[in-house]
């Protein structure tokens, strides 16, 4: 509606012509046609290669670690193919803090991290080349998300060498607001994997390590053989280890956190902040959590974690109830301040909780419905709406993965009606 072109002293349309067909009458407003068609040329022209990479050498930059680096590129876009204002505003970029691991100095930011190139690929039938990964992370920095998950170095030199490229890349190209996206690689608890995943990411102005072992009962015992001390062993050296190759930013994740015991969780969790973790992700593995239940979780982690002050909390919601992204919002009203999510809630068995359906409920309802957690409660995110289409479309085409119909923001349905109630009331 705000495309809609009105008189300057009124909110009525300019412009509007009636058809009336089988006692059914029709408004139609061109100004909104030509506004459409215009969101829609520039939609696609926003993923074009007109958007070129521009040497630093020739650009201005204002981030402090462009031009410590010196020479890494800075992504040039413009706000739109349109002159019209009403238009442009719609592709201007979102402001954000500035990223320091561990830390966010607006106690209402929410990070976005997306793991559509790590998890959404383990999505059964989901198969990508490292030039489409390229392309997806290129869109996924435009969209704005603070963190993307390249991939799991260690599972194949064909997987390390995507991750490598898009850290070289993607993790390099600095807009011109500032921003470069964090790159993180997946790693198993031991050295091998962390090493790996380092020399994937290390290329990158940002890399993260993201490390993690099973902390359930159920899973130590049956999947690991372990007892709880040696979990907390082993989760302490991968940290370390981490760190001593250079690391500054280590993510560590006790697996099915959902379904662990929260006293033991409280022990390894301050263990790896100490040996110097800067986010801590609690994953609800198997989808088991309800929302009040992750909720609750998150909070008595913050409460009991020895140095929760100074570390960033984060969610990872599988969606087997369901339940993904209503856990991850639970997460985010108790103090999570990083929500892990997939393009089109792409994921193993039932996926993952959906990124364009937690940044729509925190653009709509986020400055009224979080208060509770640090802050003032009105949380916001950095992320771009105007590029979740047509990064949902390359995802959908790319993986081969549709969206139902009914999916909620970007399915073919979502903005569509059949009841000639509910289109007589639109039409009204």
């Amino acid at each position: 509606h705000s495309s809609i072109p009105t008189d300057a002293t009124t909110t009525k349309p300019t412009a509007c012509y009636n058809f009336s067909r089988n006692n059914i009458t029709m408004r139609f407003f061109p100004g909104a046609v030509l506004a459409a068609l215009s969101l829609g040329a520039a939609s696609t022209a926003a993923f074009s290669s007109n958007n070129k990479i521009i040497s630093s050498r020739s650009a201005s930059l204002k981030s402090p670690v462009a031009r410590v680096r010196g020479t890494i590129p800075t992504t040039a876009l413009s706000s739109s193919m349109s002159t019209d204002p009403a238009i442009a505003v719609l592709y201007e970029r979102k402001s954000r803090p500035e990223y320091i691991p561990g830390r966010i100095d607006d106690p209402d930011y929410v990070r976005i991290f997306d793991t559509t190139l790590r998890d959404g690929e383990q999505s059964p039938g989901a198969t990508l080349t490292s030039s489409e990964k390229l392309e997806i992370a290129r869109n996924l920095a435009k969209l704005g998300v603070d963190i993307i998950e390249a991939g799991f170095p260690i599972a194949s030199p064909d997987d390390f060498a995507g991750v490598k490229q898009i850290a070289d890349v993607v993790g390099n190209e600095v807009f011109e607001d500032g921003y470069v996206p964090v790159i993180a690689g997946l790693s198993r608890a031991n050295e091998k994997d962390i090493a790996r995943a380092w020399d994937a990411v290390k290329g990158a102005v940002r890399p993260r390590i993201h490390t993690f072992i099973a902390t359930s009962e159920i899973h130590m015992r049956s999947k690991l053989n372990k007892t709880p001390d040696e979990v907390v062993a082993i989760a302490v050296n991968a940290v370390k280890y981490a760190k001593s190759l250079g690391c500054d930013d280590i993510e560590f994740s006790p697996e099915d956190a959902g379904r662990s015991d929260p006293e033991f969780l409280y022990r390894i969790l301050a263990e790896t902040i100490d040996a110097g973790a800067t986010t801590l992700n609690i994953p609800d593995t198997t989808g088991w959590n309800m929302p009040w239940e992750f909720g609750e979780l998150i909070k008595k982690l913050r409460e009991n974690v020895r140095g929760a002050e100074n570390v960033i909390f984060s969610t990872h919601c599988q969606n087997d109830l369901g339940l993904a992204t209503a856990n991850s919002l639970s997460g985010a009203l108790n103090g999570a301040r990083q929500l892990e999510c997939t393009i089109n809630g792409i994921g193993e068995r039932a996926g993952n909780a959906s990124l364009e359906e937690i940044v729509m409920a925190l653009a709509l309802k986020g400055d009224e419905q979080f208060v509770g957690g640090p802050g003032t409660g009105k949380l916001f995110t950095a992320i771009n709406p105007v590029y979740i289409t047509p990064t949902s479309k390359m995802v959908s085409e790319y993986t081969g993965m549709k969206c139902q119909p009914h999916k909620a923001i970007v399915g073919a349905n979502a903005f569509q009606h059949e009841s000639g109630i509910h289109q007589d009331g639109m039409i009204k």
